[in-house]
Formats: structure tokens, C-alpha cells, sequence
């Protein structure tokens, strides 16, 4: 395959299984970054801010690039500054590229944000579940919906296809992302652990009971290749789901016995892990020394806020995948493997600590 992708945000979790996915399909691969963090094995990286267009073009304008994966954001104040610099952001990359290059496709990664509104007015008044594509746009600014302006006028400007993919959460191997609920109830998890605090599940009793999914970020980045390189991925927008559903208290159990810890009952509403994780610096870096982990504080590992934002929803959330499976992308992934996979990297790269092997799945609970 002659054909080079840039993917911007390689080292988030949507970047980086993105970057393996079209590395492993047969493309040369650029990840940019603004700072190394972590390098992919078979992906070239650069370095660049792609919010000053000379930084970008100063590491691309010799290199030949045909397809981007756009899989990064910045969360600001306010919406209207997150539509301003999260939009700047895609048109800077967009306009450096095409000035020097013919492209074939670009995607732009999302997500049920779509559906559920912005922080600002969060769940407020949420499109009906499951999500479909096909439903319209929530009435309030989404920096999600300027962005995927930015996109369709680019494509129409430079005659290039483009795809969106929307996923729900996203579990998956990535360090210091801002987003990422897999490695923060994994730190937590280990936490009550070693000091024999409970697992109690932090959200809310509407999470607790009712229906959800999940993103596994391998899946994402098999999606992202799809439509980068199949015809019915062509200018689609695509939910990108696992394809099971669960409720909480059926997974929490599994959760933590992977974790080699015992889910303590829930009581019946939310305890934030914001407010509840003030000590973990110190104590994870009492358990970085005890066990030889990587030198990590816990608060560049876990995103309390955003775990927290996803498990304390006070309405159900969960999409379809009818249009993917009906154009012919048929992968699911069981998303209590999801969580178990990802511990086990996270053992095997010395995030967290070992424990002894986690024994059958757990039932539900009340």
C-alpha cells in the first residue's frame, strides 16, 4: 500500500490504536505529538503544535502524506472557547496538509458528546437511546459539530472523502490522557487494594442500573482503518461501540476481581473519586517503591474528574452499530475483556502492580 497517514494525537488512546491499526493494514504512518511520551514501534514520530501552523509545517513539509486521522483536543473553560481552539486546531492541520498534498481521506474522531451535549449543558436534554447517526444535532454550541463543519468544507475545497467516528469511552492502553476511565479505576482499584480502602463504585444509581457500553480503543483503531481504506466508509459518520451492553453493577464485580480486589456494596448514590483521591499522589508513590512500578504520580495516570463526569450520569447511555454492521464492519469485543486486557498491559509495562491471578467473573449485585 502506497499510502502515508498522519495521526495527529498519537499518543492518546484513540491516536495510538489508530496509528497500529493503519501500520498493521499496510501504511506508512506519521504520529505528531506535541511532546514525546511514547513511541510506537513502526510509526515515524514527529513533534508539533497544531495550534501554530509553522510548528506543524516545519516537521511535515518534506513528508508526503495522503490520509489524516485527526484524534486530539483540548479541553478549555468554556464551550465556546473549546469550539474556538479545538476548531482552530483541525483547520490549521487540514490547511498546512492540503497545501502540499493531494489527500485521499481524512477522519475525525468524536464521540457521544454528539448525543449528550457539551460539559456545559452535559445530559441535559440527550438525544434517545441507543444513539443512531442518523439523529440530529442538540441545540446547544458542541465543538464536536464545528469541527465536523471544518471537515465537510475541507472535503468539499480539496475533493477528499472523510469519515467520523463516535465512540463512547474509551478503555485502552495510553498514559496521561485526560480521558481515560480504564488506567484511573486501575489506579484506584489498586489503591484500595494496598491500603484496604473500599471499591465502592463512585457514580450514580442511574449508572449503577442501567444499560451502557463501552469503547475498546483496539476496536476504534480496526474502525478508523476500515473506513479509511473501504468504500462504504466513505463520507459516513460512524458510532463506534463494542456491541455488548452491561449495567454497572453487573460489571463492577468483574472490574474488580481483575483488579485482585473486592467491590464493596454500593451505597446507593454517588462518592466522586475527585474528592475521594486527594491522597493518591502519595500513596501510589509509597506503592511505585514497593513494587518497582515506573515513576509515575497517580495524577498524571488518572483522570478523576472525567471517570467520575462518565460514571455519574444521571441518564442511560448506549448507541447502535446497525449502519457499521449493514456497510460490512462486523468486529465486537467483549468489553469485560476490555478491562482485564488492559490491566494486563498495564502489569506487563510496569504501570501497576501485579496480583494474583483474579479468579471467575463475579455475579451481579444489588
Amino acid at each position: 500500500m502506497n499510502r502515508t497517514a498522519l495521526v495527529v494525537g498519537v499518543t492518546g488512546m484513540a491516536g495510538y490504536h489508530a496509528a497500529i491499526a493503519l501500520r498493521d493494514k499496510g501504511f506508512d504512518v506519521i504520529g505528531m505529538s506535541r511532546s514525546p511520551r511514547y513511541e510506537l514501534p513502526g510509526v515515524t514520530h514527529v513533534y508539533a503544535d497544531v495550534l501554530d501552523q509553522e510548528s506543524m509545517r516545519s516537521v511535515l513539509h518534506d513528508r508526503e502524506v495522503t490520509d489524516v486521522v485527526f484524534a486530539s483536543w483540548q479541553r478549555q473553560a468554556t464551550e465556546a472557547d473549546n469550539c474556538r481552539v479545538n476548531g482552530e486546531m483541525l483547520q490549521n492541520t487540514l490547511d498546512v496538509v492540503c497545501a502540499d498534498n493531494q489527500l485521499t481521506h481524512v477522519t475525525l474522531v468524536t464521540g457521544l458528546k454528539h448525543y449528550l451535549g457539551p460539559f456545559e449543558a452535559y445530559a441535559s436534554a440527550p438525544a434517545d437511546t441507543p444513539f443512531r447517526e442518523e439523529q440530529g444535532r442538540l441545540p446547544f454550541q458542541n465543538f464536536y459539530y464545528v469541527q465536523e463543519d471544518i471537515l465537510f468544507a475541507a472535503a468539499k475545497q480539496h475533493s477528499f472523502s472523510w469519515s467520523v467516528h463516535r465512540p463512547h469511552t474509551l478503555i485502552g492502553y495510553a498514559l496521561g490522557n485526560a480521558m481515560n476511565m480504564g488506567v484511573t479505576l486501575a489506579i484506584y482499584g489498586s489503591i484500595c487494594r494496598e491500603t484496604g480502602e473500599p471499591f465502592v463504585f463512585p457514580g450514580s444509581p442511574e449508572q449503577w442500573n442501567g444499560i451502557t457500553d463501552l469503547t475498546d480503543a483496539r476496536l476504534l483503531g480496526r474502525h478508523i482503518a476500515w473506513s479509511t481504506t473501504e468504500p462504504a466508509g466513505e463520507n459516513e459518520a460512524f458510532n463506534t461501540v463494542n456491541g455488548d451492553v452491561f449495567r454497572w453493577r453487573q460489571m463492577w464485580p468483574r472490574v474488580a476481581a481483575a483488579l485482585g480486589v473486592e467491590a464493596a456494596p454500593y451505597p446507593g448514590h454517588p462518592t466522586p473519586l475527585e474528592g475521594r483521591m486527594g491522597h493518591a499522589d502519595e500513596v501510589w508513590a509509597q506503592i511505585v517503591a514497593a513494587h518497582g512500578l515506573q515513576a509515575y504520580a497517580a495524577s498524571e495516570l488518572a483522570s478523576w474528574w472525567h471517570t467520575d463526569a462518565d460514571l455519574g450520569r444521571t441518564v442511560e447511555t448506549f448507541a447502535d452499530m446497525g449502519k457499521s454492521r449493514a456497510a460490512g464492519f462486523l468486529e465486537y469485543q467483549d468489553s469485560t475483556h476490555s478491562f482485564r486486557d488492559l490491566f494486563e498491559e498495564l502489569r506487563a509495562n510496569k504501570i501497576i502492580p501485579r496480583v494474583p491471578s483474579a479468579g471467575p467473573d463475579a455475579g451481579p449485585t444489588a
